[in-house]
């Protein structure tokens, strides 16, 4: 005697209901009890393949009619003669399969997993190196794009005109093909059509059956002031066109700053060097400083200025992206103290040295020299 449950009461359904209710039943069932959901646990594996062959049954209308005459038996070949005894573990998964995508959006479909309705073109993704003073202050680029797009002649089917690709034999149109060990069945990409579910027998001459040529064009980019090295622009719907109609991807600019000889970037910081001469230092001057766009300034050196001294220009930075306040950050000059070589001394300007350093000895024990910084207003 099978020892069984009745099919209906696994899936909790009268024996007068739908194909809908079943189908509804056994989707809430499979869900439940699904392995990857309770892993471990052999009594939901047990439950879910319970629900899977009961469902397999009650879903099939010839299946269906043997088992309310003969229960169980009738589908062993006894009792009725169900042709072809037993159940077929390969059309048991095959309708799970198919309920799954369902259960999971029901964005997916059979041949490949391909979504319903025009797929997205991918996006690409470009370098554009900036100099440092076109990506403090915004420049606009022309970026020349190459990607793969659908072939003219075939129209992207891969196929020479006048001929169509064909379901292909081995997973009759999938795209995949299933191996079942024990109850739990693995899916794998169909390896004679590598998941599209179609061969060309005859390749378009243009593509040599891919489908796509290489394109190009080019793009004006605008790149905003303060943009910084590492971000990413996107260029919406200027990437690679759909293959089936669907909208364009877009195009994601990555921007890399080239490094500059004169300023290094902080933020929306920067910094410079200068160098002045030892009397200046030591007496006080008024230097002269290029910024980074090119506007002349005149900052004020006090006397006794020591090398490393820093003087912060506020506003002369880089703009801040977020454009809050139209501010810009601040400028940070490094005074570099030049001292004269050996070789540069004449006899007179040696011995004026030798002279200073006479009248400066007594007040040689003063503090020691280190980095300090003085604000001035750009």
């Amino acid at each position: 005697m099978d020892e069984r449950r009745d099919a209906y009461e696994v899936l909790g359904v009268a024996r007068t209901a739908t194909s809908d209710e079943i189908r509804k039943a056994y989707r809430q069932a499979a869900l439940k009890h699904h392995p990857d959901r309770n892993a471990g646990d052999a009594s939901a594996a047990e439950r879910f393949k319970e629900a899977t062959e009961s469902f397999q049954v009650l879903s099939d209308d010839q299946r269906r009619r043997v088992y309310d005459q003969f229960g169980w038996a009738g589908l062993e070949g006894g009792g009725g003669g169900f042709p072809g005894g037993g159940v077929d573990l390969g059309d048991l998964f095959g309708n799970f399969q198919d309920l799954f995508s369902e259960f999971f959006g029901g964005q997916q479909q059979r041949g490949g997993g391909r979504s319903r309705g025009p797929r997205r073109g991918p996006d690409l993704r470009v370098l554009e190196r900036l100099t440092l003073k076109e990506a403090a202050f915004g420049c606009k680029r022309e970026i020349a794009l190459q990607f793969p797009a659908p072939c003219e002649k075939c129209e992207g089917s891969g196929a020479a005109p006048g001929t169509s690709p064909v379901a292909c034999a081995t997973c009759r149109g999938s795209g995949q093909v299933s191996n079942a060990r024990g109850f739990v069945m693995f899916t794998a990409p169909c390896p004679n059509c590598r998941g599209e579910g179609r061969v060309i027998k005859t390749p378009c001459p243009s593509c040599h059956g891919s489908g796509e040529q290489a394109k190009s064009k080019k793009i004006v980019v605008g790149f905003p002031a303060g943009i910084d090295e590492g971000q990413i622009l996107r260029v919406s719907g200027q990437g690679v066109p759909s293959p089936n109609g669907g909208p364009a991807g877009d195009v994601l600019v990555q921007v890399e700053v080239t490094p500059d000889p004169r300023f290094e970037r902080h933020g929306v910081d920067l910094a410079t060097k200068v160098r002045v001469s030892f009397l200046d230092a030591a007496l006080g001057a008024n230097v002269a400083v290029t910024t980074l766009d090119e506007e002349p300034l005149a900052i004020d050196l006090p006397e006794g200025t020591q090398p490393g001294h820093v003087v912060v220009v506020r506003g002369r930075g880089v703009p801040r992206l977020d454009g809050k306040g139209r501010s810009r950050g601040a400028l940070h000059v490094v005074i570099d103290v030049e001292i004269p070589t050996a070789s540069a001394l004449s006899p007179k300007a040696r011995e004026l040295l030798d002279l200073l350093k006479s009248e400066l000895a007594p007040r040689a024990k003063g503090p020691a020299g280190g980095a300090d910084a003085t604000d001035q207003e750009g």
